[in-house]
């Protein structure tokens, strides 16, 4: 796995070892900061279920302001923290370790403006992380919130929890849905 652009162009990245982290391919996510390009820079970034922090850290190579990285597993943890060295972006960041629903809930405190959550697919994360945004000082009408799932994953349940889809990506075996809070 590799940083794809900006100024971290072409570093890789160390990926925790094991099944416990899923890290996003470099095609899909070249495809997900196409569509971003424009609302990265500057930006206050949340990469939650954070893993290698491949994402946030790619959201720092291509202009964002700040980055949260959060993970409960301690050898992701780690490995954030060895790939934010590596690529000299550490001073930009806070990492974590911390639930993603404690994270929304308490530990972030300024308004977000990308929010990325790659959960494990299945478990009902999503939703816990949408219940929990929808309460959070972090979230915003502004803040874009980017949720992986599976390809087939039902997310009707978003505009009970006061958020509309307003795109959905879907690649072979999964999609990101992005989401923002009702004005």
């Amino acid at each position: 796995m590799r940083v794809i652009a900006g100024t971290a162009r072409s570093l890789v990245l160390k990926t925790p070892e094991g099944m416990n982290t899923r890290p996003t391919t470099d095609r899909i996510k070249e495809t997900l900061f196409n569509v971003l390009q424009t609302d990265v820079p500057g930006a206050v970034f949340v990469d939650l279920f954070a893993g290698s922090g491949g994402i946030g850290i790619e959201a720092l190579s291509r202009g964002a302001e700040k980055a949260y990285f959060v993970d409960t597993d301690k050898t992701a943890i780690g490995c954030i923290e060895y790939n934010l060295k590596h690529t000299k972006m550490f001073d930009k960041s806070m990492v974590l370790k911390s639930d993603a629903i404690s994270a929304l809930s308490y530990n972030i405190r300024e308004a977000a403006d990308i929010i990325f959550a790659d959960p494990p697919y299945g478990q009902g994360f999503d939703e816990q992380v949408l219940a929990a945004a929808a309460r959070s000082k972090a979230v915003t009408e502004d803040t874009l919130i980017i949720i992986e799932e599976e390809k087939d994953h039902d997310f009707s349940y978003a505009e009970d929890l006061g958020f509309d889809i307003i795109k959905e990506k879907v690649y072979k075996s999964n999609k990101h849905v992005f989401l923002r809070k009702k004005g």
